[in-house]
């Protein structure tokens, strides 16, 4: 017999529905969220329930309440990783929540280094594909990432090595010029120094210590196509959801 699995409450839900809409940018920062009275009459539920759904949104960063407004949306302060982008790219078919930018800082080739070549399972300081970009929003910087990519994907996609944007990010580039399509993942969370190289574009000092993560991504050939690693702005967190059924 299959386990009866608990459906959420129904404040909960309704947030969650919100919350989803404010991902895809249906409801953008600034405009109103549903009202109590409105949750009451689409959803049929309580005014107790109905009150709480602001509740949920407000404490999970989604919504705030202004003065002569009301409750309006917003966009937690929460860092948009590699993966992020990668389900919101297959989702939405943009990398980006509402409100975030992209700088491309460089692309071009480079020497691998040990972590690198390590990653990539390539010799140390052989060529590989190097590019750098800065993530923004109206808060300041969100990340600094820095991508590697064998140099054959270079060769098959010579858009990598250009500062120009690239409308499918690196993972829809390479699947459609390569069939290689990313099916696995490797993420590794750590506190590491600022790179002097990194610190001015994050508006740190060299060698502070910052949020970092290093990504590694896998075709379905089992081969390495990408590693990243991103330092985290100052005053940003990282968060993840997960569906557990």
């Amino acid at each position: 017999m299959p386990r009866n699995v608990p459906a959420l409450p129904p404040y909960q839900r309704i947030a969650a529905q919100i919350k989803g809409q404010i991902e895809r940018g249906e409801l953008r920062p600034g405009d109103r969220i549903p009202s109590v009275r409105d949750i009451i009459r689409d959803e049929n539920v309580s005014v107790a329930t109905a009150t709480r759904v602001a509740a949920v949104l407000r404490a999970e960063g989604y919504a705030e309440t202004i003065p002569g407004i009301g409750t309006v949306a917003r966009m937690p302060s929460k860092i948009t990783t590699g993966p992020d982008r990668l389900q919101l790219q297959r989702t939405t078919g943009s990398g980006f929540r509402p409100g975030e930018r992209v700088e491309i800082v460089s692309a071009e080739m480079a020497p691998a280094s040990a972590e690198v070549a390590d990653a990539l399972e390539v010799d140390e300081g052989s060529s590989v594909v190097q590019r750098r970009r800065r993530y923004l929003d109206e808060e300041g910087v969100i990340a600094l990432s820095t991508s590697w990519l064998p140099k054959e994907l270079g060769e098959a996609a010579p858009e990598l090595i250009s500062t120009g944007p690239l409308p499918k990010m690196t993972f829809g580039l390479i699947e459609d010029r390569t069939g290689r399509r990313a099916v696995k993942r490797r993420d590794v969370v750590s506190i590491c120094p600022v790179p002097e190289d990194v610190a001015p574009l994050l508006n740190v000092e060299a060698g502070s210590l910052a949020l970092s993560m290093a990504n590694t991504y896998w075709d379905q050939h089992g081969h390495v196509t990408e590693y990243a690693r991103d330092f985290m702005g100052a005053d940003r967190e990282l968060a993840a959801d997960y569906d557990l059924e």
